[in-house]
């Protein structure tokens, strides 16, 4: 079984908040650190991943991402509040 990742990151001040999803979280986090300005994360240096989880399937991950996606920013930053109270940059536990 493979594991597909769901996650939010942010930026520095904790203003904007971005939901994806990959299979390869590890390498998706060095991609959005090094995007140019003209993609979302890059423009907001939105590069701090505060919240993920696992799916075994792609078709629940997709799910996922889009529930997360529609919903709105207070229940975003209860989900983060939930695993990870203090925002800490969860990209060493990947």
């Amino acid at each position: 079984m493979d594991t597909h990742y769901v996650y939010i990151l942010t930026n520095k001040s904790h203003t904007v908040l971005y939901v994806g999803r990959s299979k390869q979280l590890k390498q998706r986090l060095i991609q959005h650190k090094n995007n140019s300005t003209s993609t979302f994360t890059g423009k907001y240096n939105v590069h701090k991943l505060v919240y993920f989880e696992t799916t075994k399937y792609v078709n629940n991950s997709i799910k996922r991402e889009r529930q997360i996606k529609k919903w709105k920013r207070e229940w975003k930053i209860n989900l983060i509040n939930g695993l990870n109270p203090d925002w800490k940059d969860l990209s060493e536990y990947i």
